[in-house]
């Protein structure tokens, strides 16, 4: 690990960004602009939970309940899961450009069908095919781990997946807002809007940036088999997976919370909900800052440690009769902060494990993330209830940040055992053993 002053610190964070910004746009033989990248990783996560305040009234619309239309969150996060399986060995194998440009369009076309949709089971159905969006936050990451080494990897990424962790923050403040005044159709419109316009940014300005591969696919099978064996890759996914969990726990019980526990308004909780967004800009901003000072994994360690510190200060207030829509929701400032301290190093660790392979590890990752927060977004939204108020929640956040940070000490260890015994490897060699001699 290179140790560098606050100075020097400093002026890396500044030309790192520099160098994002200073790409020309809309030149597909240049590095793809920043803002190309940051939104190919937004767009799926905004698409995750945007409606979120207008379930009630699509509860009404198509004459169901409101647990039903709730299913539309845990399918498109299922979804996300199965496709970012296979999109990462794909683009490995023909490349990023055609899958983004072709998962985008899949995108655009569900978006502008669900306006229509007859009935609830079809618009369930069209949300299955909306998620093919995550594809584009798996390979954005991996277009950044093609165009730079592993040292810039994690102070890059944490630019381009500020967008993946604010966008679902920031979105169902502009879904309330949309629902009370154009109703919830409108949000679907946006969502297609939006998707036009990133399907003609990124045709312009994403060249291929994958390194060509000329293995057969028996090879490749070989070389995903290696993939899965690494334990550095398995730490580091699954560090990404728990502490990204506690806010897919609040995802997927903040709802709740906040309007049948503190009786916000779909507006009000819209406003409340993107509270982790000014954490996370905080922590993105410290990743990118010291993450080649400090290393990924004490930025790792510590991003857990802020995830955990958010639920745990909520716990205190909730268990001495304090509980409240601010003290709830203002805490999760720490829980965003954490999240934009952990992700971008986390994920900058598994794609180093096999850089040959970054598509794939990028796939596999993204998957178990959004996979196991799908499934803890469920459990949330089934252990809360009026009568069990926020605190069951918080403690499920809780267990999921510090099993984060369990992970993280067995990678510091197996990592500090593989240097005693590289170091001594290299003390004993028969070369010094003759010297010495």
């Amino acid at each position: 690990m290179v140790k560098l002053s606050w100075t020097k610190a400093f002026k890396l964070h500044i030309q790192t960004y520099e160098n994002f910004r200073a790409s020309p746009i809309l030149d597909q033989s240049t590095q793809p602009h920043i803002t190309t990248l940051i939104a190919l990783a937004s767009i799926s996560a905004l698409a995750m939970n945007i409606f979120l305040p207008s379930l009630p009234s699509m509860a009404a619309y198509y004459n169901t309940t409101p647990s039903i239309m709730s299913l539309s969150v845990a399918i498109y996060l299922g979804a996300s899961a199965l496709l970012q399986l296979f999109s990462g060995p794909i683009s490995d194998r023909i490349g990023r450009r055609p899958v983004i440009l072709i998962s985008l369009i899949l995108f655009i076309i569900a978006s502008l069908a669900t306006i229509w949709a007859p009935n609830a089971e079809t618009f369930l159905a069209l949300r299955f095919v909306q998620a093919f969006a995550a594809t584009t936050m798996v390979l954005s990451r991996a277009v950044v781990r093609d165009t730079v080494g592993k040292d810039a990897a994690a102070s890059k990424i944490a630019y381009v997946t500020m967008g993946m962790a604010v966008a679902p923050m920031i979105g169902p403040g502009i879904g309330g807002y949309l629902d009370k005044y154009f109703g919830w159709q409108a949000i679907f419109v946006l969502l297609a809007g939006l998707g036009i316009c990133i399907f003609i940014l990124t045709w312009f300005d994403l060249g291929e940036t994958a390194p060509k591969n000329k293995t057969s696919f028996s090879q490749q099978v070989i070389e995903y088999k290696q993939l899965l064996k690494s334990q550095r890759f398995w730490g580091y996914c699954l560090a990404s997976a728990l502490g990204s969990g506690s806010f897919f726990i609040y995802l997927g019980g903040g709802p709740f919370v906040g309007t049948e526990i503190f009786g916000l308004t779909p507006e009000q909780l819209g406003l409340y909900f993107g509270a982790p967004a000014m954490g996370y800009f905080a922590g993105n901003y410290m990743s990118g800052r010291w993450s080649q000072k400090f290393g990924i994994d004490a930025m790792v360690f510590s991003g857990l440690g802020f995830t955990g510190l958010g639920s745990a200060l909520s716990l205190i207030v909730s268990y001495v009769g304090y509980g409240s829509s601010l003290s709830f929701f203002g805490f999760m400032c720490f829980v965003g902060f954490g999240n934009g301290m952990t992700i971008p190093n986390a994920t900058a660790g598994m794609l180093s494990a096999r850089p040959n392979l970054a598509g794939t590890a990028s796939g596999i990752g993204s998957a178990i993330m959004i996979g196991g927060g799908a499934a803890l977004s469920a459990l949330a939204g089934a252990m809360v209830s009026i009568d069990s108020g926020e605190i069951p929640l918080l403690w499920l956040m809780e267990c999921s940040a510090v099993s984060g940070i369990l992970i993280m000490l067995l990678v510091r260890a197996r990592q500090r055992k593989l240097a005693r015994k590289t170091l001594d490897a290299s003390r004993f060699s028969p070369v010094r053993r003759h010297n010495f001699k």
